[in-house]
Formats: structure tokens, sequence, C-alpha cells
């Protein structure tokens, strides 16, 4: 079998509850900024709910032509913009590249949950004449990836994988796949979503899987605190764009790091809750290092999945002791999430942009609100404060309901 090629990231995107691009993402991320507010722009007097990290001031107007922005669920909207950024960013001139070479692979956890609302009430309220011929298109998650290849002509490997909240990493792990066999020489990949709207709030309180910390909106995303009661909602997308090794010396582009490897793996548990063995999170822990060729003591940085509920973060932990031993206390574990909530499908790459720029920088960012101990977390979760440290190989956990779990590795590049 054919040695697989070398896969680099040389461009990057984020819209995030914490910035609006990705340097302001990173600033946030840094500073300790917290992305959660009480929510505004729909009435939340009957929610057990009332708070999300929502991206401030959006205006779609700002970013994109409005007769195209009309015609885009807001998730969709946040992928087009992000993936702009991150070609962008590149430095990649599109007009000088082969476009059947570039794959695009984008996902969403939910895709167009609030224009399906809106279309269903439509039509309850006024039949079936009043539903708009844009409903499918704007519903449907894969658009996004569809949107993206239309608007710059890619036409090579063109997917979306859906794996809730493990959606963004899944589809970077396909992004890298293709680059790595040869199938292309570029990848634009992440993950979108735009879920704080009324019943999308409404569905997870149902579900009791959110915070109902209302009287502290700022501080109720609190990752391994001991009075962790739920996550905070987020929305936003984020893009990698990928490119194999060569091209981008050939070009001497910008690195920010190379994708070494990834993890897959299943709970085969429950349809929300986590293992609570933690068989299937060690599984994609320990396939990770092994596709990366490395060990466990090679890793120095985790950003965890961390979602802030009281099952979740206790499963993490113990499986990362289950992989890395003693080395589990020498390595800086974070959680974005205690920052940007939990932006679901979007969520596995906005935390890959956030790994990265770490290994770039040599900065961690912190896991922001923690006050009180939890025993059963006893790792070193960098809290409260960003830390400097060279990073030479780090990881990212991003899992999801229906027991979807990745694991990601990025490595500092070297040459």
């Amino acid at each position: 079998m054919a040695e697989k090629r070398r896969v680099v990231v040389t461009g990057i995107g984020a819209l995030t509850p914490v910035g609006k691009g990705a340097p302001d993402y990173w600033n946030g991320l840094v500073s300790g900024k917290s992305g959660s507010r009480t929510i505004t722009h729909f009435d939340t007097e009957k929610f057990a709910t009332k708070f999300a990290a929502q991206i401030e001031d959006y205006k779609a107007a700002d970013f994109m032509d409005a007769k195209e922005a009309r015609r885009m669920d807001k998730f969709c909207q946040y992928a087009m913009i992000t993936s702009q950024e991150a070609i962008d960013d590149s430095g990649l001139d599109l007009e000088s590249i082969d476009l059947t070479r570039v794959a695009t692979m984008v996902g969403s956890g939910i895709g167009g949950m609030e224009t399906f609302y809106k279309q269903a009430v439509d039509f309850s309220n006024n039949g079936p004449r009043a539903v708009s011929p844009f409903f499918i298109p704007m519903l449907i998650p894969d658009i996004a990836a569809g949107q993206i290849s239309i608007k710059h002509g890619f036409q090579g490997p063109n997917f979306c994988a859906v794996s809730a909240c493990a959606t963004g990493s899944h589809n970077i792990g396909l992004a890298y796949d293709s680059i790595a066999n040869g199938q292309a020489d570029y990848a634009v990949a992440g993950g979108t979503e735009a879920p704080i709207f009324g019943m999308g709030v409404a569905g997870f309180n149902s579900m009791r899987a959110m915070s109902t910390r209302n009287d502290e909106p700022e501080t109720a995303s609190r990752p391994f605190d001991s009075t962790r009661d739920g996550f905070v909602l987020g929305e936003g997308a984020a893009m990698l764009m990928l490119e194999e090794y060569e091209s981008a010396r050939k070009r001497n582009a910008r690195i920010y790091a190379e994708i070494s490897g990834y993890g897959f793996s299943a709970d085969a548990y429950h349809i929300t809750a986590p293992d609570p063995e933690g068989s299937g999170v060690k599984q994609a822990l320990s396939d990770a290092l092994k596709s990366a060729g490395i060990k466990p003591e090679d890793v120095d940085h985790i950003n965890m999945h961390g979602t802030s509920t009281p099952l979740g973060d206790v499963a993490e932990t113990n499986s990362i002791k289950k992989v890395f031993g003693d080395h589990a206390y020498n390595i800086n574990l974070n959680s974005t999430k205690s920052m940007t909530g939990h932006m679901l499908g979007a969520a596995g790459a906005a935390e890959s942009v956030a790994t990265i720029l770490a290994i770039y920088h040599g900065i961690i960012p912190p896991t922001i609100n923690f006050s009180n101990p939890d025993p059963e977390c006893d790792l070193n979760y960098t809290f409260n404060e960003a830390q400097t440290r060279d990073i030479k190989y780090a990881l990212n956990n991003a899992f999801g309901f229906g027991g979807h779990n990745t694991s990601l590795v990025f490595k500092k590049f070297e040459g």
C-alpha cells in the first residue's frame, strides 16, 4: 500500500460566541472570555433555561448579499462565512489550482432546524402553497458543503458527515483521509450549527441536558467543577483549509500545524448518556495514538469534549486516565466549552481550531469558571488562566449523541 501523504493546516476560519473571525476567537479564548448571555431575541419566560452562548450582533448582511442570505438557513450562512475566511487565510490562489482536486467536507449536527420550524408553522397556518421552494435546500445538513463547493467551483470529494456533536471532527478526519490517500490535494473541512431559537432550547431543556443557572449565565458552563449542572447551548462554525504538505511547501505557505491521525469509535451503549466505563472513548484515543504513530507520553495537550455535564466530564476523565496512565497528570487538559458553550455539530471544528492555535502559539487557553473541586476530576484542566507550554502533539476530543467518539491528533509543524 502506498505511503500516506502528509496533511497540513494552512488556513482557519471561525465564527463563535467569543469572537467573530479566527483572530478574535483566539483572543477571546486566551483572555478567558465567556460567551454565555441571557437570551434576548425570543421570549424565554416559560423556559427552564433562559441563556445561551450566542454570536452577538450577528447580521448576515455584514458578510454576504441579502438575497443570498435569505436563501440560506443561518447554519449555512455561518459555514459560508468561515469557509471564506479559511480560504483567504491560506493564501491559496484558487485560479492557479486544479479545482477537481479540492474536497469539501462540511457538516451540521442538526441542519436547518429553525427553517423547518418556520415552514411547518406556515404550512399549518396557510396550507401547502405557503411552503417555500427553498424549504428543502435550506433544511438539509449537507447543503453547506454543497453551497461552498458551488461558490468556489470545488469539484473534488464532497461530503457531509452527520454525527451530532462529533460532526465537525468527523468531517476533518474524512478530509484528512481524502488528501492523505491521494483523492484530493486540498480540502475545506469543518462544522456549523445554529440551534439557538425557541424550539431548539426547548428540546434540550426537555432532555434536562442544559444548565439552568439563570442567575449567573456567564459562569454556567463550568466543566469539571463539582457544581456543574449541564451544558450551555452555543452556536457558530469553524473551518480548516487542509493541504498536502508538498503543495504547501512549494508555495511557501504558512503552516499552522500538521494532522497526524485520528481515532473514531462507538460506545454502543445509550442514545444520549456516555458509557460510564468509557470503553468507546478509550478505543478512540488509543486508535488516534496508533494512527499517528506516537506513544501516550508524547502528548502534551488535550482539548477535551468537556461539556460541563455531571456524567460526561467524569467519564472522559476516567478514559484519559486509562489510556495515558500516570502521564495523564502531566498533560495540560482544557475545555473551551467553558467559554463558547457547546456548539454541537460545530464543536469539534471550533475546538480543533483552538487546539491548532494552542500548538502554533504555545499557549493553552483556560477552562474558566472553576471554583469547586470535584474529587473525581483530579487532572490538570488548566483552570481559569491560560498557560504557556511548548506543544508537540495535541489531541482534540469530540463525542456525540448516539455514542459517536472522535479524537484528532495535531502535531507541531517542524518541516
